[in-house]
């Protein structure tokens, strides 16, 4: 009988974190899940550690190697493969709760319609605190976009999709010479459409490394101004405030510059609010050129 999620892990040189998914894996309360690892071009050990996984056979793994194409890439390829009703990332440094499926299997059987794109459930530390806010109590299911911006919700959180939604949204673009486009692109155009059911439970412990995305992100802009530029066109013709609008305006500008594309106005989706953020868009790109800072971004 197929399982009802899919755990996926893009997985780029993580041979010697990858253990900590598949522990939480092992001690799982309900197998009702298979493990898909995206190999991202590793070159170091990840394929052989994997094997001896899959050799051990505690937990059904299935294991895809491709050429490096950057986590928004390795996303495409999971959506592509997976054939489970629920999917769900856990990024290859983090890790599941011991019964992180039971409860989302048992939440989505008592809760599920064809409304609800999913689940959005907690991040939390190593050690149980709970990354940013916990969900708004008094309402059943809301955007992804609308928690951020009219609930104030904050900081990363777990999000749990239909796996027939996942795939019908257009894939993330791959540019040339790029590694990265910000995964809220699907996110935001799922939102369009459906709403997620809010779960305040806790269904995958995080923590950042010195070489994850998340904590370079300012590297992130300057290596793959195309990546975000896309994303940025998107974001701005869905912003649910005009605060968020011209914010992500600004974004565009910065990183219209990076990618010296300087029709960018003409390619606007909202020519007037970027022309009233293309100060703040330059001032942006000024500081991201000189700036070392190392900043963590959302995931959501």
């Amino acid at each position: 009988m197929k399982p009802t999620l899919t755990v996926f892990t893009p997985a780029f040189n993580r041979a010697y974190t990858l253990h900590l998914c598949y522990e939480s894996l092992k001690r799982q309360t309900s197998k009702d899940f298979i493990w898909l690892i995206i190999d991202d071009g590793s070159t170091d050990n990840t394929k052989g550690v994997v094997q001896k996984w899959i050799d051990e056979n505690h937990i059904p793994i299935v294991y895809h190697y491709q050429e490096n194409q950057g986590m928004h890439g390795a996303h495409n390829t999971a959506y592509q493969l997976i054939d489970t009703e629920l999917n769900v990332c856990i990024d290859s440094d983090d890790y599941m709760p011991d019964d992180a499926v039971e409860k989302i299997v048992y939440f989505w059987g008592s809760n599920k319609s064809d409304r609800y794109a999913g689940i959005v459930g907690l991040d939390a530390t190593p050690d149980g605190r709970i990354i940013g806010t916990k969900l708004p109590d008094q309402i059943k299911a809301f955007t992804l976009s609308g928690l951020y911006s009219i609930h104030g919700v904050k900081g990363d959180k777990k999000l749990v999709y239909r796996s027939d939604i996942t795939k019908q949204i257009p894939p993330y673009p791959v540019f040339e010479n790029e590694k990265y486009c910000p995964l809220s692109y699907k996110y935001i155009l799922i939102d369009q459409q459906y709403t997620l059911l809010l779960m305040n439970e806790v269904l995958c412990h995080v923590e950042y490394l010195e070489d994850g995305s998340s904590m370079n992100i300012i590297n992130q802009y300057k290596k793959n101004p195309r990546g975000f530029s896309f994303f940025r066109k998107v974001a701005m013709q869905y912003a649910p405030t005009w605060k968020d609008r011209l914010r992500e305006c600004a974004h565009y500008v910065s990183s219209s510059l990076i990618s010296k594309n300087y029709r960018f106005l003409l390619e606007s989706p909202c020519k007037v609010c970027t022309v009233l953020a293309t100060p703040i868009g330059l001032l942006l790109y000024i500081y991201i050129q000189n700036t070392s800072r190392k900043t963590v971004m959302k995931k959501a």
